[in-house]
């Protein structure tokens, strides 16, 4: 053969050999895009014809898999694989099919973008169903959200259809076959006990707003002896997103274990049961720890103020509930003796109310508030920069935003992963989660009836003109203070305490330092407001003190600012 010849073959065998390579990845790339999940809901179904949100999710089936659980209940931005979708007018008897076209036509995947790029093996399946109910709002607007009055977040509310795990080997051309035969059970109502009582009162504001029956929920610490002393009226002390019961309280001495000591020193607070010692000691404070539930459509949080997309919530507490609780628990009806505390949620929360109803409360703890300062909404300045998602660094060079960190500055997720997560949670602002809530706080009202969001989902680009009305519309709250300072700082002046760590990890004590300088430029470096931060590598849940501390700091500051006359002595040890 000659050498002329013999390298014409080698050509031509070579392009023969990488055809069939590209045919064979065709094959498998054909094959595998007929993995598909074929969802059922049965003709036993309870209830007429569903819209809402369908998830499927997927976690490994190995050896972690009896320690992961239900991949429903995995489903978080580190946690399952799991893809979203509307459905409308899911009939029982029927099925919709979560696959590739459905990708196409708008359901969304986390952490991968189509069925394709799962890695090949055998995972547990599940798929769960979260119904929305349809309301008319007193703006005009009709639309489909989820509706609950308890702290709960939207895949996991009581009444959600959802499968039984099935094991299935994902890679291949087979469907996928998930029946909601299941449903999740009630939450149980929680029972009164000597210390702690529970309201549930229907709120006509709200109700009014959404078109549909509204309520608010509280949770009620009583001090020792208030049973005993009847005519004795007390301070309420508000505490906003550490959960359920004030502070952690726990009458239970087995719930005082070593993890949980470790657990909240950490935080350097104390367990629940050295709380519930310190509370029901004689020296202790006579006051009443009222955790409020407030859950928004669109959150477990209303975030407490009024907006537009959420409702009246801040009228509601301060016109409804409160004076509601003052009534039944002989609470002291007046704002020196109305004071709020919070943390993270809790902690803007917290900020917001004394900030916006200043002549009605009369002093916040505030810890590690969510964004306070839109300048630094975490690492970005909404009304500077171009994209949520990543920062130019040089030229052709990019770096993503990082949404958490370890206290050593480590990137742990990112903007990007985080808005990708959400929006397989629920399209139109409504995952249920953070960037879902804080868009339906601070955003305007689209012309669908559902929260303009901030930035695109998938491209990080930021609309500055909704940037623009988080500020106009006060949800910028250094912003805010620095437009009606006039009129805040003599209201305001000694009724706040800022605390935060100086690696908070997801990067909110750079809004309190920018609120700090604010404070510090406008009113001096005399201005009353006390700012405290955790050094070094204190994090997001770090606190100056104990919650004996912080309550005992609260009752100083209700006797310091007690008007005239007033006696503080009959609830203050007694």
């Amino acid at each position: 053969m000659s050498v002329k010849r013999y390298l014409v073959t080698r050509v031509v065998v070579s392009i023969a050999m990488m055809l069939f390579a590209v045919f064979v990845t065709l094959l498998e790339g054909a094959a595998r895009a007929g993995d598909r999940f074929e969802v059922s809901l049965p003709d036993e179904a309870a209830g007429n014809a569903v819209t809402g949100r369908l998830l499927v999710a997927l976690t490994p089936h190995d050896d972690a898999a009896a320690e992961v659980g239900e991949p429903r209940n995995a489903i978080s931005v580190t946690g399952a694989t799991v893809f979203g979708m509307d459905v409308s007018a899911f009939k029982p008897g029927s099925s919709v099919w979560l696959d590739a076209k459905a990708l196409k036509a708008g359901a969304r995947g986390y952490p991968y973008d189509a069925l394709t790029d799962i890695p090949p093996g055998q995972y547990d399946v599940q798929a769960v169903l979260i119904p929305y109910t349809e309301v008319t709002r007193s703006d005009g607007h009709t639309v489909w959200v989820p509706i609950s009055d308890r702290r709960v977040m939207p895949m996991m509310m009581p009444g959600n259809p959802y499968s039984k795990p099935v094991t299935a080997k994902i890679g291949g051309k087979g469907t996928v076959k998930l029946a909601l035969t299941e449903t999740i059970a009630p939450l149980p109502e929680p029972k009164d006990t000597e210390w702690l009582k529970h309201v549930r009162i229907r709120s006509q504001i709200l109700s009014d707003f959404w078109g549909t029956e509204m309520y608010l929920r509280a949770n009620v610490l009583l001090p020792k002896g208030f049973d005993e002393n009847e005519r004795v009226r007390y301070p309420a002390v508000y505490p906003f997103g550490h959960g359920d019961v004030p502070f952690g309280f726990n009458p239970n001495p087995e719930s005082h274990t070593e993890r949980a000591i470790a657990s909240r020193a950490d935080a350097n607070v104390e367990t629940g049961y050295a709380f519930f010692q310190a509370w029901t000691s004689d020296d202790f404070p006579r006051v009443v720890a009222i955790t409020l539930e407030h859950p928004s459509p669109y959150f477990v949080e209303s975030y407490a103020v009024n907006s537009a997309n959420n409702g009246p919530y801040g009228e509601a507490i301060t016109r409804e509930l409160i004076p509601y609780l003052e009534r039944e628990f002989r609470l002291i009806a007046e704002p020196y003796a109305r004071i709020v505390e919070g943390a993270s949620t809790g902690g803007w929360e917290a900020m917001a109310l004394q900030l916006y109803y200043p002549d009605f409360f009369g002093g916040a703890w505030v810890f590690n508030p969510d964004p306070i300062d839109f300048r630094r909404y975490q690492l970005v300045n909404i009304y500077e920069v171009e994209n949520m998602f990543s920062l130019k660094v040089a030229e052709r060079m990019w770096a993503d935003r990082p949404f958490r960190r370890s206290r050593e500055g480590q990137p742990l997720w990112t903007v990007r992963q985080l808005a990708s997560f959400e929006a397989v949670l629920g399209s139109k602002g409504r995952s249920g989660y953070q960037l879902g809530i804080w868009q339906a706080t601070h955003g305007p009202v689209g012309d669908d009836g559902y929260p303009v969001p901030l930035f695109d989902d998938r491209t990080g680009a930021i609309d500055k003109a909704v940037a623009a009305a988080y500020r106009a519309h006060g949800y910028d709250l250094t912003a805010y203070v620095r437009d009606n300072w006039e009129t805040l700082s003599p209201k305001v002046a000694g009724k706040l305490v800022m605390i935060a760590g100086e690696m908070d990890d997801f990067y909110l004590n750079l809004s309190v330092y920018g609120f700090e300088d604010t404070v510090r430029e406008l009113g001096g470096d005399d201005y009353p407001i006390r700012f405290e931060y955790g050094r070094p590598k204190k994090g997001h849940n770090w606190h100056h003190t104990t919650w004996e501390g912080v309550v005992r700091e609260m009752a100083d500051h209700i006797r310091a600012n007690a008007p005239e006359g007033a006696d503080a002595t009959r609830w203050n040890y007694k």
